[in-house]
């Protein structure tokens, strides 16, 4: 990507032209990269967005509880959304990397382009405030909660209903492996149902909790 198309891009993706272009940059800066990473941004971002993501399905689902709200919420402030959101707007074509990260792939991780995403959410706050990161939220936000036409189930809780319901004793997660470097790891869980043959499955992630929802859902899909 060409440096002088970055602040356009930014204005173009975030609705906000930017006064501070470092800041976004250092926004897309991963820690393999001498100086300063998107590590502070990304905190700030997540809690932006979570706080936008909730008052969001408050005011749009007047009528769910509690409990359906924060599926919900748990679907659209995912590290899988997140870099899903970030594909689509081409961040990993302006992602930072120090060469080792970049050649082992991190490019393409869930965890880097997720967390990448939320570090733009925390730069557009600081600098055009909450009103402007709202606004870029329900944006680029709206098909995944324009499409939850009801609270989507959690593979896993579905797993744990579908156990209860089957008189099948609770699912167990077994961390199978560990692969890759530090900054892109994929992890290996198998799931299965003691006492029932053939219910086991096994998936891959970027993290233990995502290859335990990968898992899950496979099982879930097996058993279907």
């Amino acid at each position: 990507m060409n440096a002088s198309d970055f602040p356009q891009w930014i204005t173009s993706t975030l609705g906000h032209a930017p006064r501070d272009p470092a800041l976004f940059q250092r926004a897309l800066t991963h820690g393999s990269l001498s100086g300063a990473s998107y590590e502070r941004l990304e905190f700030l971002g997540d809690r932006v967005l979570g706080l936008i993501a909730a008052a969001w399905l408050y005011e749009r689902f007047p009528d769910e509880p509690e409990g359906a709200l924060s599926r919900r919420i748990n679907t659209l402030v995912s590290r899988e959304t997140c870099a899903e959101v970030g594909r689509a707007l081409g961040v990993p074509g302006w992602l930072r990397l120090g060469k080792q990260a970049r050649d082992d792939g991190a490019v393409n991780s869930d965890n880097v382009v997720g967390d990448a995403v939320e570090a733009l959410i925390g730069a557009l706050y600081l600098e055009a405030g909450h009103d402007a990161a709202t606004a870029f939220v329900r944006r680029v936000w709206a098909p995944f909660v324009d499409g939850q036409r009801a609270a989507p189930r959690h593979p896993k809780s579905a797993l744990q209903e579908w156990a209860a319901a089957n008189r099948c004793r609770p699912p167990v997660y077994t961390l199978a492996g560990r692969t890759g470097p530090h900054h892109a790891p994929r992890f290996t869980v198998s799931v299965e149902l003691p006492g029932r043959a053939g219910a086991e499955a096994s998936a891959e992630g970027t993290s233990k909790q995502e290859a335990e929802t990968a898992a899950a859902k496979a099982l879930l899909e097996k058993l279907s």
